[in-house]
C-alpha cells in the first residue's frame, strides 16, 4: 500500500454523508461494518477516486451522525484492507490495494468458441469508403509531384472541417485546424503543449482509459472527478478547480465514454465560467458528436469553443464516425495555439498520411448523406443489445444511451472483474470497469459496446447472461492485467 499522499480533493462529511445515503442495515449490531461497506462500495464505483482526502473523524460523526468510535472502527478496516491510508499531520484518504487498479487477463485462444470483441467500441468503415478510396486513387497523381509534407493538414480537407463547425453554429477558419494521425494523437499534442511533468489534469470519473494512459504517460496525474447518475457534477468541478490547480482539463461532453452523457448548453455556459475563474484550458474530446443516434448532430448542444473560444481546445476524429482505418483526426483552436501546437508537432512527426486525408476530404463532402445510414444501423443495434441484456442479464441496470457506441452497466455486485475474466471461457472479450477509472474502481460497471452486427450482438449477450449466472455471488478477484486495449 502506497503511504504517500497522493493528491486529489477533499470531501467535506456532510457531502460524504450524502454519498453513502441509508448505510445502516436494519436490525445490525455492527454498525462499523455496515460503514465499512458503504464507503469500500464507493470506492468500488470510483465515486470515492484514489486520493480523495477524507473528513476528520469529529467531522464525519457529526455528519452521519454516530459515535467516533464507530467512525474509527470502520476507517480501522478499511486500512486493513489497503483501500484507507492516513498519515500523521495529512490525514486520512482513500488508497488502493498491492496490485493497483484492476483490469483483465490478456486474451487467450479458445476451443470451439469464436471469440466476441466486446472491449473496442469501434464500429466497421461506413459502406462509401471504398468508392471514396477508388475516387481518390485517381485524384492522387496530383499531389505525387509534390513533397507529400501538410504539417497543418491536408488544405482542402482542413476546409471541410472547418465547414462542418460552421454547421453546428462555430464559426470556424481552416487556419484554426491541424490535422492529426487520429485523436488520441491529438491529445498527446495537447498534453505536450500545456503539461509537464507532474501536472494535474482535471478528468471525468469514469473516463476513456486511453485517455487516462495519455495522461499518465506523460508523467502528468489525473483529478477525476466523479460523474453523478445525471451528468456531470460542475461544483464538484468547481472544488477541484480551486483545490487541485490542474494546468488542463480533459472532457467528453457529447455522449461521454463510457456514460454517453450529454452536457446541456446551460451545463457547457457554467463549465466555461468555471474555467475561466480558473483560467484553464479545456481538452474537449468530440469523437463521437456526429453518433447522436436520436436527433440531428446538427440540433445538438452548440461546441464547447462557442462557450470559451479561448480556453477550449477540440479535438475531433474519423475513427468513430467513418473508420478506424483511415487514422485521421484533428485539433479546433485558436490561431495562435494552432502555431504553437504545430511546432510542437515537428519534433513527433511532420504531418499526416496525405492518401487517407484525402478519402475523409471526399467522405466529408457530404457528411449527412454518409453518416444517415452508420447512425440508423447503430441505433437498431443499440436496441437489439438492450433488450439482449433485458432477456439474459435482467439483474443488469442501465440507462437507453441517445448516442454514441455503448452501453454502461451497472451489475447488481462488484464483480465486473470477476465477470471480465469467466466471459473469455464463454467467448467474449471484455474490459471491466476498474479501466475507466482513474485509478481503479468502477467493480459493479461494465461498458458494452453496440457496433457489432445484430446477430453477434444476440449470441455475446446471450454468452453473458451464463458469464452473470455463474459469478453470482462470487468475490472480485486483483490478480489481474490493466494492459490491455480498449477503443
Amino acid at each position: 500500500m502506497n503511504h504517500d499522499v497522493p493528491p486529489g480533493g477533499r470531501i467535506s462529511g456532510f457531502r460524504l454523508a450524502r454519498l453513502l445515503g441509508e448505510w445502516r442495515r436494519r436490525g445490525a449490531r455492527q454498525g462499523s461494518a455496515d460503514l465499512a461497506a458503504a464507503i469500500r462500495m464507493l470506492v468500488l464505483d470510483g465515486r470515492l477516486p484514489a486520493g480523495t482526502r477524507l473528513p476528520a473523524e469529529r467531522e464525519l460523526a457529526e455528519a452521519l451522525p454516530v459515535s467516533r468510535t464507530m467512525i474509527t472502527a470502520a476507517l480501522d478496516q478499511l486500512r486493513a484492507e489497503g483501500l484507507v491510508a492516513s498519515k500523521r499531520g495529512a490525514g486520512t484518504w482513500i488508497s488502493l490495494p498491492a496490485g493497483g487498479s484492476l483490469g483483465i487477463v490478456p486474451d487467450t485462444p479458445l476451443v470451439g468458441h469464436s471469440m466476441v470483441d466486446f472491449a473496442r467500441a469501434a464500429p466497421p468503415a461506413v459502406p462509401g469508403v471504398p468508392a471514396a478510396f477508388d475516387r481518390v486513387r485517381r485524384r492522387l497523381p496530383e499531389q505525387l509531384a509534390n513533397h507529400g509534407y501538410y504539417e497543418h493538414g491536408l488544405p482542402d480537407l482542413r476546409r471541410r472541417i472547418a465547414a462542418r463547425y460552421e454547421a453546428r453554429g462555430l464559426p470556424t477558419s481552416p487556419d484554426q485546424i491541424v490535422v492529426t494521425s487520429g485523436a488520441q494523437h491529438a491529445l498527446a499534442l495537447a498534453l505536450r503543449l500545456l503539461t509537464g511533468p507532474g501536472d494535474r489534469v482535471l478528468v471525468e470519473q469514469p473516463s476513456y482509459p486511453n485517455a487516462l494512459d495519455a495522461i499518465k504517460a506523460v508523467s502528468a496525474i489525473p483529478v477525476p472527478v466523479a460523474m453523478t447518475e445525471t451528468g456531470w457534477d460542475l461544483p464538484g468541478m468547481a472544488a477541484a478547480f480551486r483545490q487541485a490547480a490542474p494546468r488542463m482539463a480533459y472532457l467528453v461532453l457529447d455522449f461521454q465514454n463510457p456514460t454517453a452523457h450529454r452536457l446541456a448548453a446551460e451545463g457547457r455556459a457554467e463549465l466555461a465560467d468555471l474555467a475561466r475563474r480558473a483560467r484553464t484550458p479545456l481538452v474537449v474530446d468530440e469523437t463521437v458528436v456526429e453518433l447522436d443516434l436520436d436527433g440531428d448532430p446538427l440540433d445538438g448542444p452548440p461546441p464547447m469553443a462557442s462557450f470559451a473560444e479561448d480556453l477550449v481546445i477540440t479535438l475531433g476524429s474519423a475513427s468513430k464516425a467513418y473508420w478506424g482505418g483511415l487514422r485521421i483526426g484533428w485539433i479546433r483552436a485558436s490561431t495562435e495555439v494552432v502555431h504553437r501546437l504545430v511546432s510542437t508537432r515537428t519534433a513527433l512527426d511532420l504531418g499526416s498520411a496525405v492518401f487517407e486525408q484525402m478519402v475523409l476530404a471526399d467522405l466529408m463532402a457530404d457528411p449527412d448523406a454518409v453518416l444517415a445510414e452508420r447512425r440508423a444501423l447503430l441505433a437498431a443495434q443499440r436496441d437489439v443489445l438492450m433488450a439482449g441484456l433485458r432477456e439474459h442479464c435482467p439483474r443488469w441496470d442501465f440507462r437507453r444511451p441517445a448516442g454514441g457506441l455503448s452501453v454502461w452497466c451497472e451489475l447488481d455486485a462488484p464483480i465486473s472483474t470477476r465477470v471480465a475474466v469467466v466471459a473469455q471461457n464463454h467467448g467474449v472479450r471484455l474490459a471491466p470497469g476498474s479501466r475507466f477509472g482513474a485509478h481503479g474502481g468502477f467493480e459493479r460497471w461494465l461498458r458494452l459496446p453496440y457496433v457489432l452486427p445484430a446477430e453477434v450482438l444476440k449470441e455475446a449477450v446471450r454468452r453473458l447472461g451464463l458469464v452473470a449466472e455463474s459469478v453470482a455471488g462470487t468475490a472480485v478477484t486483483t490478480e489481474t492485467d490493466a494492459t490491455m486495449p480498449v477503443a
